[in-house]
Parts: C-alpha cells; sequence; structure tokens
C-alpha cells in the first residue's frame, strides 16, 4: 500500500456547507471520482470506505458546524490505495485509536472498526494555526 499521500496520482477536492444533504453528495461525488478513476464500485474496500466517508461528513456537521460553516473532503487513489479526508474548522482533535474500545462506540467506533479491519490507517492532523483538523484514512486496495 501506498503511504505517501503526494505520490496517489488521483486527487478530487469538494468543499460543501455543513449541512445534512452534504453527506450525500460527499458519498454520490466519491463514487463518481472513484468510477473516473477506474475503480470498480464493487470492490471490496469501497462499500465499507463510503461508510466510513459518510461517518466522518455526519460527524463533522453534527459536532463542528457552531465553529465551521464549511466542510472539505479530499479523496486521492492509486492503483493499491485509497485515501480521504475530511476537514472542518472546529479545533477539538478526537482520539482515534481509543474510540474502537472506548466508551459510547458512535461513528468513530465504526470508522476506527472498518478501518482497521481493511488494514487501513487514521490520524488526525490538525491546521497549523491550531483552529481545525483533518481526519485521514488510507486504505488498501
Amino acid at each position: 500500500m501506498s503511504t505517501h499521500l503526494a505520490a496517489l496520482p488521483y486527487r478530487h477536492v469538494l468543499t460543501l456547507p455543513a449541512m445534512p444533504s452534504a453527506v450525500r453528495t460527499a458519498r454520490e461525488t466519491a463514487e463518481l471520482a472513484l468510477m473516473e478513476w477506474g475503480i470498480s464500485p464493487r470492490h471490496p474496500t469501497i462499500g465499507p470506505a463510503l461508510l466510513i466517508l459518510s461517518e466522518l461528513v455526519t460527524n463533522s456537521i453534527r459536532h463542528a458546524v457552531v465553529l465551521s460553516p464549511q466542510v472539505t473532503v479530499i479523496f486521492a487513489a492509486s492503483e493499491d490505495c485509497l485515501a480521504f479526508a475530511v476537514h472542518d474548522r472546529h479545533p477539538y482533535q478526537p482520539t482515534l485509536y481509543g474510540a474502537a474500545t472506548g466508551p459510547g462506540r458512535g461513528g468513530l467506533a465504526t470508522v476506527m472498526e472498518l478501518t482497521l479491519g481493511l488494514g487501513g490507517t487514521a490520524v488526525v492532523r490538525g491546521d497549523a494555526d491550531g483552529r481545525g483538523k483533518s481526519i485521514w484514512i488510507t486504505l488498501p486496495l
């Protein structure tokens, strides 16, 4: 699996208002981009990846909308790797790896169970100004 995002030849960036309709738009845009890049929607990673994406966009809208009226989704891929990020301008950075086993077991637990189950990685990257973050998911194809 490629681990250097700069080396991924396919990229797409989508910025949406932080509204419930953004979840559907992000998912549909991801599906179109993947098809354009020649990645089959029947690939066993794609269904779970779209669920992960939907959960992350939902979380961003639900928890960050007060400080972040927009959410940005970044998609990238190569022949053997799919990566995507959901970015908002809320400073809170959730603990991802505790989510799968910790109390509450909400959307982030689902994200982490699917990501780890597919052999992928997840990371939270804070903005340079400390006022936002991106949650990056990388999955092997």
